[in-house]
């Protein structure tokens, strides 16, 4: 049963970046737009975010709960020694979402609306920088369980070269992930190429960020590169990935847009399988080769075994539900369009 645990938090994990992180880079798509296409980008941005926006954070509420519940030393190991990260983005997450929900359910149209769209816009770049910083933390070994001051602790353990490259990455993987998901969206080929071109600039950006970061892991003696090419699977998965982005860009080209959102998952699933693979079970990396696993550091035979059967059981429930609400927004949409 604890695989069956693992599994999950992986996959949710995945889910949310999939998902979540498609939501985050519509906001981030809309701060590098300029204002005379910002109204229509907004328009297309509600048609395609607006079924999923609210169940989104769901993937990221049962991850949390797997950690807190299944690997509690895990769980009070990040919470503590990144709670500044974890803060900043959780409050990201709450600000995005009242901005959204302000600007596009306000029955007043007035001056707010200049405070709303900024704050969603910033909101959506902040959200995924941290937490693209918590993850790099996680695993760059400057969690330091002894030490003696502030900023060792609470400061250090996440401000470094490598999570903000991580941060960056995951910023541009959202921007890239967004534009490719909106390229399906619109009705009209000038929109359907500002969008292709959007996912041109990310893809560009996101190439660039991971280039810092592995610069970064050289720089900080993290094993990133034999993380990503030193086993069987990284390899293959970075060669898949690659392939599938260039069968991406020439579906786009061809003007076949069926297999685009697929490839772009595909993609980031190869990315993180090659980053995770390396070191499973070691999801967090500590300062001197110390590590907590997902195997050593479970919880209880009897926390594990509940906590696997409530997943199984739930997922029976959440995923039926989710595939329906956004069946009934995409109808809804075909009748009014109708």
């Amino acid at each position: 049963m604890l695989y069956v645990v693992i599994i999950f938090l992986w996959t949710s994990i995945l889910l949310y970046l999939l998902l979540g992180g498609a939501d985050f880079g519509a906001g981030i798509i809309e701060l590098f737009t300029s204002k005379k296409n910002r109204s229509i980008t907004r328009k297309t941005l509600y048609a395609a975010i607006g079924p999923i926006w609210e169940a989104n954070h769901m993937w990221l509420i049962i991850a949390i709960v797997i950690l807190f519940v299944g690997f509690p030393a895990i769980y009070t190991t990040m919470s503590i020694h990144l709670h500044i990260p974890l803060t900043v983005m959780l409050l990201g997450i709450i600000a995005r979402g009242t901005a959204f929900t302000f600007r596009h359910y306000d029955a007043v149209k007035d001056d707010m609306q200049k405070l709303y769209n900024p704050i969603f816009e910033y909101s959506s770049f902040i959200t995924p920088l941290f937490l693209g910083i918590i993850a790099g933390s996680a695993v760059s070994g400057h969690i330091d369980l002894n030490a003696s001051t502030f900023l060792e602790a609470y400061i250090f353990s996440w401000l470094h070269w490598f999570a903000v490259a991580v941060g960056l990455f995951t910023v541009s993987i959202c921007g890239f992930l967004a534009s490719v998901y909106l390229i399906g969206e619109t009705d009209n080929e000038p929109d359907r190429m500002r969008f292709a071109h959007k996912a041109q600039f990310f893809n560009i950006a996101a190439v660039i960020c991971g280039v810092l970061v592995f610069v970064a892991s050289l720089v900080e003696n993290i094993p990133l590169l034999d993380w990503v090419f030193g086993n069987w699977v990284g390899r293959i998965a970075i060669s898949s990935a690659t392939l599938s982005l260039i069968l991406m860009w020439y579906q786009l080209y061809q003007g076949k847009i069926k297999l685009l959102r697929p490839l772009a998952g595909f993609q980031v699933t190869m990315i993180l399988l090659t980053t995770t693979y390396r070191h499973f079970p070691n999801i967090v990396i500590l300062k001197n080769e110390e590590y907590l696993s997902l195997i050593e550091h479970s919880g209880p035979e009897k926390a594990i075994y509940t906590l696997g059967t409530a997943l199984l059981v739930g997922s029976l429930f959440i995923l039926p539900a989710l595939f329906y609400l956004i069946y009934s927004f995409q109808k809804r949409d075909k009748m009014i369009e109708d």
